[in-house]
């Protein structure tokens, strides 16, 4: 569904969930610049054992050429909605 877990945008303090650092989670220290970072470090390497959707993880493990192949069209269905 396209949702996305990044911590630095998570409200500030500890995590009910115990997931996260309070560190890790929005600092008004953080820019456009560090959350692109955070986006881009986690589309260059995606965490797999803590996935927003469980299914999508596990067919990058299991079936990594099919899941390049769902994505691509999920891509190509997108461009033809605008």
């Amino acid at each position: 569904n396209g949702n996305v877990c990044i911590s630095i945008l998570h409200e500030p303090g500890d995590d009910r969930f115990g997931y996260e650092k309070a560190s890790e989670r929005w600092l008004p220290v953080h820019t456009v610049e560090t959350i692109l970072i955070s986006v881009i470090s986690m589309l260059a390497d995606p965490n797999d054992e803590s996935p927003a959707n469980v299914d999508a993880a596990k067919e990058w493990r299991q079936n990594y050429p099919n899941f390049k192949r769902r994505v691509a069209q999920c891509v190509r269905k997108s461009q033809e909605m605008e």
